[in-house]
């Protein structure tokens, strides 16, 4: 039997260069928030915490970026900012309610973290920062973290990109979506992977690839990539032009896909096994992030995992295409 975690629904990116852009991110998360389902005062308090990371980006940062994307389990939104630069020399100050250096009060940082039910921020002076916020609906699970971000190609209102979440078992599968092309057409042979795949996610994984190409015929066909873990031990399946990498142990290995297009040439399945140890980070993305991020994975494997999908996507996001990222750390420390 498996249990639905949360379909990765796009992304609201915006762009920072301007004090207007703080209105605009506090109405956008507010939307967000509504439609994930978070109850009560839950979407004022999302807008809250969206209102004041576009302030800071605005004061602060160059090139701000903010990524609002509905959480991949149970009921909740995350909220990424990214910047290029100064980045902070102390964090704990800069986190002190009352600390500023633009003559306001002060509380934006500490106020944000009080907010959020997951907090974290990664500095690199001289080089930016990124923050990540959550705000999440009582009762929701946090185990496995697991975060997602998906932002359309520009010009398009929908991605063509889809990342999922499924409890399997005594395990979790992971699955990541690349519609050929991107736009409508694209969403659309993503939904119909998805479709076949939410009819039995736990099943051996040639037999779930052989559903999904059977799903997706009537579609432009999709790159698909799946990764099944059970405690320190998984299996991996990808065709076509999506990527995983496994980080673990301050190492990083690419999972390669084969040649292909699910709903249009579907290869011999080849079902690669993969050694998850207590602590490992698997990440899969499409190719709308480019892959030279890998060579330095190792410096990214101690970020959490929605940190993570926002380095990757503000970092190494190829713009003409749509680009997500789907990220999760296993449970237990790394050996």
């Amino acid at each position: 039997m498996s249990t639905p975690l949360a379909t990765g629904e796009f992304t609201r990116h915006l762009r920072v260069d301007h004090v207007s852009a703080v209105h605009v991110a506090a109405r956008v998360a507010r939307t967000v928030a509504k439609a994930a389902g978070l109850p009560s005062s839950l979407p004022d308090q999302a807008a809250v915490v969206a209102s004041e990371l576009a302030s800071n980006l605005d004061k602060h940062a160059r090139e701000g970026q903010l990524y609002i994307s509905p959480v991949l389990h149970g009921t909740g939104v995350d909220i990424i900012a990214a910047d290029t630069g100064p980045g902070m020399l102390d964090v704990d100050r800069c986190l002190a309610d009352g600390h500023t250096t633009t003559g306001t009060l002060g509380a934006g940082l500490g106020a944000i973290r009080r907010m959020a039910a997951e907090f974290a921020v990664h500095t690199v002076p001289g080089e930016g920062t990124l923050i990540s916020a959550r705000v999440l609906a009582p009762g929701t699970t946090r185990t496995p973290p697991v975060a997602h971000v998906n932002v359309p190609a520009p010009g398009e209102e929908v991605s063509g990109d889809l990342a999922a979440v499924r409890e399997t078992g005594a395990g979790f599968t992971l699955l990541m979506v690349d519609g050929l092309g991107h736009g409508p057409d694209a969403a659309a042979a993503s939904a119909a992977v998805l479709e076949a795949f939410d009819r039995d996610p736990a099943r051996p994984l040639p037999a779930l690839f052989t559903e999904l190409h059977r799903g997706a015929r009537q579609t432009r066909g999709a790159a698909v990539a799946v990764l099944r873990q059970r405690g320190t031990r998984g299996e991996f399946l990808g065709i076509g032009n999506v990527s995983a990498a496994v980080l673990a142990g301050g190492s990083a290995r690419q999972l390669l896909s084969l040649p292909g297009v699910v709903g249009l040439r579907l290869p011999p399945a080849t079902v690669r096994p993969v050694e998850l140890p207590p602590g490992t980070t698997v990440v899969l993305h499409s190719d709308g992030i480019s892959g030279d991020w890998l060579p330095a994975a190792t410096t990214s494997a101690g970020l959490v995992p929605s940190l993570l999908a926002g380095s990757l996507v503000h970092r190494h996001r190829v713009t003409r295409d749509d680009s997500a990222v789907l990220a999760v750390k296993f449970p237990g420390e790394p050996a």
